[in-house]
């Protein structure tokens, strides 16, 4: 059986559509950052995110090559993530989507070391043609945070914000969102294949006591 990181880290990627806080582990992602509006057609977040699936498939399915991963196991590839933010204002703007800074990511197992990620980069090239450079091997530790699923359309996420902002306070506690410390998003669903109102995103902001 694959080993599923929603499955065994229900915590992180399955809460309940209410906030909690929760305290994040460092973990270990493949990346790829970028600028601009994620919903432009060929644009640099669509080009990001193929490579980000090319690599991590191309680990995923190493066994059936004769590159073998020391600590290998078969794993799920895990949900999109992505860490975002807009020069000068804490949170987000919905209505501002080109000011968007962004890392996309995907959740690597541990036994992917940043020389096995340079690996599959440049074999992902060679197999698909696809320039995958930009792919980086990147450690976040988050740390304290506040969380909640949120069920619905993007754009709808800041009266689920508001909500955690409001929890965040009565819990004594406050946002602590930074150049380094950003708003992250889980992405459960696929939304090629779900419709905007059904569609399931893990909200997480960090925060640090009051």
């Amino acid at each position: 059986m694959a080993f599923d990181f929603k499955k065994e880290y229900k915590e992180f990627y399955l809460p309940k559509n209410k906030p909690e806080i929760i305290t994040v582990p460092p973990m270990n992602y493949v990346a790829v950052r970028g600028q601009g509006d994620p919903n432009e057609e060929g644009g640099a977040y669509k080009q990001a995110i193929a490579i980000l699936y090319a690599v991590a498939y191309t680990l995923k399915m190493s066994k059936l090559g004769e590159h073998r991963i020391e600590g290998y196991f078969d794993f799920v590839v895990p949900p999109l993530e992505g860490f975002w933010r807009q020069e000068g204002i804490p949170g987000v703007d919905y209505a501002n989507k080109a000011a968007f800074h962004w890392i996309s990511v995907l959740r690597l197992p541990d036994f992917v070391t940043e020389a096995e990620l340079r690996w599959a980069a440049d074999e992902a090239k060679r197999k698909k043609g696809l320039n995958c450079a930009a792919a980086e091997y990147l450690t976040v530790d988050e740390g304290l945070c506040v969380q909640m699923l949120h069920v619905g359309p993007y754009d709808d996420e800041p009266a689920s914000l508001e909500r955690m902002d409001a929890f965040v306070r009565e819990q004594g506690c406050e946002n602590d969102l930074s150049g380094t410390r950003l708003h992250h998003e889980i992405y459960l669903s696929d939304p090629r294949k779900t419709a905007p109102e059904k569609r399931r995103t893990v909200l997480r902001h960090p925060i640090r006591r009051g």
